[in-house]
């Protein structure tokens, strides 16, 4: 698949985000941008004073929902959102992928509570770590917070689930673009 063009504008980025509610549903009942809605206010509620997290709530799936495959849906991600939100969101949107399959690797009953959609994807992305794999993620220097977004992620599948809309990104989103 042909890499996407990087994100170069706010409005460019609320744009590619409304597209993703026309993308089939993620999960049953629970489409793609209500997913990172509410990935993102999870994050948001429960980390309130890092912002850059939240935002990777928001955005972690962005890449997928523009026809990304999921197998390079990170990385894809990553460099779609880099130039405009900064490293270190382009970094956790990078490491949701093999935060899964670190999970799945190192928590033992992490995969049982995968939902059938994640347990698919998982074997597109390689499945489980190897040692080797387990010990270069854990250097990541946003090791930590990529496993807080990957929780998120797997927590925000929730039909009819209300949390604030698009809109109510657009101020935190400006402010990281400012930057």
């Amino acid at each position: 698949m042909a890499p996407l063009a990087p994100l170069d504008s706010l409005d460019g980025l609320i744009e590619a985000l409304r597209r993703a509610a026309d993308r089939p549903e993620l999960e049953v009942g629970v489409g793609q941008l209500e997913h990172g809605l509410q990935c993102g206010a999870i994050l948001r509620r429960e980390h309130p004073a890092d912002l850059e997290l939240a935002v990777a709530g928001l955005v972690h799936d962005l890449a997928s929902s523009l026809e990304q495959g999921p197998r390079d849906h990170g990385v894809a991600g990553a460099a779609l959102v880099r130039g405009l939100l900064g490293d270190r969101v382009a970094d956790l949107v990078r490491l949701h992928v093999p935060a899964k399959r670190y999970l799945v690797s190192t928590d033992p009953g992490y995969r049982s509570a995968l939902s059938s959609g994640s347990i698919t994807t998982l074997a597109l992305q390689g499945e489980a770590m190897s040692p080797d794999e387990v010990v270069a993620f854990e250097s990541e220097p946003e090791f930590r917070s990529a496993l807080t977004l990957r929780r998120a992620d797997d927590r925000a599948k929730q039909p009819d689930c209300p949390v604030p809309g698009l809109d109510s990104w657009r101020v935190v989103l400006a402010s990281l673009v400012e930057r």
